[in-house]
């Protein structure tokens, strides 16, 4: 066997037409595998995959104003599917309130939510050792099914599905940060990008994180016409928030109690709730309400109010002393980028009868109302951000190790030559960590992402690169020195000789590996260092030593050879 590999390696640099296969063939082997990122889209990237848990959240969200039994009848029609799923182990219904705070909850402002159109589902399920089904797959499949049943019920209701984290948290998948000077502008421009969104495969989850804009009665109270009727403003206070929202009016004292036990009045939900949505409607309620003077005469409400018709006044968000709106969106099982950039290509091209469109860094735009002239900013933001900053950080850190390692090798062998060798051998294994990510995805039941874990594992691979390389060269340079040997003769003789080591290094990085693989946050770092080992074991012994042959290695290593072997070198 030792033989053998030592005849291939030997006839493979001595032959100009292997070596050109060799070299083109690496070469195009490295190409085909970056066109599997881009722009093919074969292997996709994503930050981290989708982490396996034991529960998830869903929000419910109805339009600003809704009624508490309104949002309650929509969070039924949620459980009811929720319910049936055998997975399910039990379900918190959180009415009007956020549930008790998780690491999701934290950054989506689940503590800040108290109004009675929203409420939060906690839905907890089996451990995922003792299910098929992972639950990002399950959420996945629930989403359309209950979004297209549920959402139905009152129109504008929002329901969506919330994991926790399997990284950082953030905002959401996509966020496009809106900023501008004129508010109404902002909400305008932040509808069309919803509908965009809405029409872009692969988002779900589509919100814009606003205030909605509601008819609202603002109730005036006449001093002079409640003091002529021989009333204070504080009955008639008391009778509206005693009739809508109820009050403490009394306490009982308790045998079983040390504290007195408050008892609180309202009107019933019947009778406090209104027929219709109109002035007329809010008038008929009042007059039913009545006040008794200090005559004994009854005074209807509506003799000492007016009531004034008006839109909300919705709430003013800023960041960084800068007014905006967020437009949030989160993708269905797929890569936050390639939606964005669908996103962004769509706004460029449509976005052109109203807007001026003008590109500003990496993705963000710059519009400009061609009517007003109001100029708006238009910046990406959540998981994608984390996304690109991550894998530029990582690339960053990647470069720095390669210009590292090609220092010390310089240093090391005083030759450029030599120090490229090793620094191209050990770039070669992200042609094995591209296929890598490749092959598994073809096994896996959904898509297997090349994610930040796995450029953790391609640097980790060049300092295993480097050392097959070093391993090799210093050998060939001890068999040329001591022992006289020609160029061709050592590096087939320490290929062959060094393949052992190499391939036991190898194996035992594989098989550690394998524990990884399986992992729904690390698997990308497993697969990274199985399938890129391969390439560096391949690049070590096939390419390397193609390099080493045509490179004057008499020069870089300082001394003459003792023996000449003549070697016919066929075309």
């Amino acid at each position: 066997m030792f033989k053998k590999f030592e005849k291939l390696v030997l006839q493979g640099i001595q032959s100009a037409a292997q070596r050109k296969l060799i070299l083109f063939g690496t070469l195009a082997a490295f190409i085909l595998s970056i066109l599997m990122i881009a722009p093919t889209e074969i292997v996709k990237a994503k930050m981290l995959p989708g982490k396996n848990n034991d529960t998830f959240t869903i929000y419910v969200k109805l339009p600003t104003g809704s009624s508490i039994q309104q949002t309650q009848q929509v969070t039924q029609c949620v459980s009811s599917y929720i319910t049936n799923e055998k997975e399910v182990r039990d379900t918190e219904v959180f009415l009007g309130m956020g549930a008790p705070l998780d690491f999701a909850g934290l950054i989506k402002g689940s503590q800040f939510k108290n109004s009675e159109n929203v409420a939060e589902i906690v839905v907890n399920i089996t451990k995922k050792h003792d299910r098929e089904e992972p639950s990002y797959l399950m959420v996945q499949r629930l989403r359309p099914v209950i979004q297209g049943a549920c959402e139905k019920l009152y129109p504008n209701t929002h329901i969506s599905f919330v994991e926790p984290p399997a990284g950082p948290p953030t905002l959401s998948a996509i966020v496009a940060e809106i900023y501008g000077d004129n508010a109404q502008g902002i909400r305008k421009l932040a509808k069309r990008v919803e509908k965009v969104f809405q029409n872009t495969q692969g988002l779900v989850d589509i919100d814009i994180m606003e205030d909605d804009i509601y008819d609202t009665f603002e109730i005036i109270v006449h001093t002079t016409k409640i003091a002529k009727s021989g009333l204070t403003v504080k009955q008639l206070n008391n009778i509206l928030y005693l009739a809508f929202e109820g009050m403490d009016i009394s306490v009982k004292n308790s045998d079983k109690y040390s504290d007195q036990i408050p008892l609180f009045l309202r009107l019933s939900d019947s009778s406090r709730r209104f027929s219709k949505k109109d002035l007329d409607s809010v008038k008929a309620k009042l007059a039913s309400l009545k006040l008794m003077n200090n005559k004994g005469m009854m005074v209807p409400v509506t003799e000492l109010v007016a009531v004034i018709p008006k839109k909300s006044n919705p709430m003013i968000m800023s960041k960084d002393l800068h007014q905006m709106t967020n437009v949030l969106a989160e993708t269905d099982m797929v890569s936050q980028v390639y939606p964005l950039l669908d996103a962004r290509n769509t706004i460029i091209n449509s976005f052109t009868d109203e807007y001026k469109v003008e590109k500003t860094g990496l993705f963000d735009l710059r519009l400009t109302d061609k009517a007003t002239g109001k100029v708006y900013k238009l910046i990406w933001d959540g998981e994608m951000k984390v996304t690109m900053d991550t894998f530029r950080d990582l690339g960053g850190a990647f470069i720095a190790a390669l210009i590292l390692i090609f220092l010390l090798m310089v240093i090391y062998y005083k030759s450029y030559t030599l120090s490229g060798i090793i620094l191209l051998g050990s770039f070669l294994s992200i042609i094995g960590v591209i296929v890598g990510h490749w092959i598994m995805d073809i096994f896996t039941t959904d898509t297997f992402f090349l994610t930040a874990t796995s450029l953790i594992g391609f640097i980790a691979l060049i300092g295993i690169s480097s050392r097959n390389s070093l391993l090799l060269i210093d050998f060939t340079k001890s068999l040329m020195s001591e022992k006289g040997m020609h160029k061709a003769e050592a590096i087939a003789y320490a290929s062959a000789t060094r393949a052992k080591p190499i391939f036991l290094t190898a194996i035992a990085i594989m098989l550690a590996s394998t524990l990884l693989a399986k992992d729904a946050v690390f698997g990308g770092l497993g697969v990274a260092l199985i399938f890129g080992t391969v390439a560096a074991v391949v690049a070590s012994l096939i390419v390397v030593p193609v390099l080493l042959y045509m490179s004057d290695l008499e020069s870089h290593f300082h001394f003459h050879e003792k023996k000449a072997v003549s070697v016919e070198d066929p075309v």
